[in-house]
Order: structure tokens, then C-alpha cells, then sequence
């Protein structure tokens, strides 16, 4: 399942699209934001569980903004989850 993500405007990145093999996290591609961080964010996040994944990133700061490009990712996650399970159903 391909999933697209636009994260707040409070971000750097433009958009998020992930890829999911049922629960686990195939690829995440991050359009936008600090290369490096986003790039490395996504090689981590590969293969990895989706709560798993969340619970790493939720919550993670960027300075006085709220959110990060992290935190929007556990967010995009979750609504992928959710849509995932509105299928099933």
C-alpha cells in the first residue's frame, strides 16, 4: 500500500510517501526538508514495524515549532495504519 502524506506547514518537508507491506515499512520517501535528517530518518525507519516506528518518532521537537519532520512521519504513519484498517473492515 503506497500512502501520501502532506505534513503541517511548520515543517520543512512537502510531502511524505510511504510505502507498507502490511505492518512493516517498506520504503518512506521525504520531498523536501534537511536531506540528510530525512534521508536517514527513512533508511532507519525500513523494514521496521509501524508502532514501532511511531513510538520512536512521535513527539520529536524542531526547535520552537511544535512538530519536526520526525513527528509528522509518526503522524503520517498513524493515518496509514487507520486507513489501513478501515480496509479490513
Amino acid at each position: 500500500m503506497e500512502y501520501r502524506y502532506t505534513p503541517n506547514d511548520k515543517v520543512c518537508s512537502q510531502e511524505m510517501i510511504i510505502e507498507l507491506d502490511g505492518d512493516t515499512i517498506k520504503k518512506v520517501t521525504i520531498v523536501g526538508g534537511c536531506a540528510g535528517n530525512t534521508v536517514g530518518v527513512s533508511n532507519l525507519i525500513q523494514g521496521m514495524k509501524i508502532e514501532e516506528a511511531i513510538r520512536r518518532l512521535k513527539g520529536i521537537p524542531c526547535g520552537f515549532r511544535g512538530t519536526s519532520c520526525p513527528d509528522q512521519l509518526a503522524l503520517a504513519l498513524e493515518e496509514a495504519k487507520q486507513k489501513m484498517e478501515l480496509k479490513k473492515d
